[in-house]
């Protein structure tokens, strides 16, 4: 695809407060081979208090391709929905801002969506280590390990193309927004996966490629971490209840587990075979835990591998006790009637 003959497209990278990944982010996607002259770049950004807006409005004064969109409401859905409005590209593809992307990642992105019968398109998401510390690489590399993220393709990685339920960021086809609507503004997190499943009721398709590759830099502490995963875990139920049915079996696991052991410690006040099996559960847990946290972290160092021995405790209970709290808010309290997102801001 060459000059004119290319579709146009349009990048949207939703950000508030990115100031030590945005510069990162915007280089790596002008130094993409698409044709700078198909090619516009929209940064909505949530209204941030740092230097974000002023790194970005300094590369759109440069780049005329690039422009600087606020969001006053300060949630990812709700800047990925103004990109859109604002969008003229026939494809749209999101990219975060806390990653890096290499040369090929739009061109290859596009070319597999004009070549086969998708909607949306994505590739493998490599987690890289948000800093140096023992801590960020553990980090890192409990993200990429199927123990502490399950089935996600896009995460651990696949060898072939294959049809999936979502993807990280993703290549639409415009008029796909068109025909089944924005992003669901309620949703602060999982808002690609409740959109994901209403493309795929309506018939569209969602292909992940491994040959397209992106960089992301995930949080670089516990806290930071627990809190984003018990976000994860507490609009599942959201998720659930607008879609009418339960998610994958992987989105499953950690509630499960954490009720199991919730009920078993209850159980086990008055029942010694409640307190055998509980700790039966909770030995071979911290068998699991301890075995692939030396077996992925050693090659980083005693430290790193120390450390994933808490990063995958903190997956699996933050998600599974956000997910707790979202069932009891949003099926229970009915929440969702009277959500109000634009006092809910993704933290970072």
């Amino acid at each position: 695809m060459i000059g004119s003959t290319a579709p146009r497209v349009t990048v949207l990278v939703p950000c508030r407060n990115e100031e030590r990944f945005i510069t990162a982010c915007v280089e790596s996607i002008l130094d993409n081979d698409y044709p700078k002259n198909r090619l516009e770049i929209l940064v909505i950004d949530g209204m941030s208090h740092d230097e974000t807006r002023t790194i970005v409005s300094r590369y759109a004064t440069r780049h005329s391709l690039i422009r600087l969109l606020d969001n006053v409401k300060r949630t990812t859905p709700c800047g990925l929905n103004v990109g859109i409005a604002e969008a003229t590209g026939d494809i749209v593809v999101r990219m975060d801002a806390h990653s890096a992307y290499p040369k090929n990642y739009i061109s290859g992105l596009v070319d597999w969506l004009s070549k086969s019968a998708a909607d949306n398109v994505g590739g493998v998401c490599m987690t890289l280590p948000a800093d140096d510390s023992p801590m960020a690489q553990a980090i890192a590399r409990g993200l990429s390990h199927p123990f502490g993220v399950g089935t996600s393709y896009f995460r651990i990685g696949t060898s072939k193309p294959r049809w999936v339920d979502t993807v990280f960021g993703g290549c639409y086809r415009k008029d796909v927004f068109d025909r089944i609507g924005l992003f669901d503004e309620q949703l602060v997190r999982n808002q690609d996966d409740e959109f994901n499943h209403r493309l795929i009721a309506r018939g569209g398709r969602i292909l992940l490629v491994p040959e397209v590759v992106s960089y992301y830099y995930p949080r670089r502490s516990l806290g930071q971490l627990w809190r984003m995963y018990y976000q994860y875990g507490y609009f599942k139920p959201l998720v659930a209840w607008k879609v009418g049915r339960i998610g994958t079996v992987r989105q499953l696991v950690p509630i499960v587990c954490l009720a199991l052991l919730v009920g078993l410690s209850i159980a086990a006040i008055g029942s010694h075979t409640s307190r055998f099996v509980l700790l039966m559960l909770v030995a071979v847990y911290l068998l699991a835990d301890f075995a692939v946290s030396f077996a992925v972290g050693l090659s980083g160092g005693f430290r790193c591998a120390g450390w994933m021995l808490l990063v995958f405790p903190a997956l699996h209970v933050s998600y599974g006790v956000g997910y707790l709290r979202g069932m009891f808010d949003f099926w229970i309290r009915g929440k969702q009637n009277s959500m109000a997102t634009n006092s809910i801001p993704l933290s970072r």
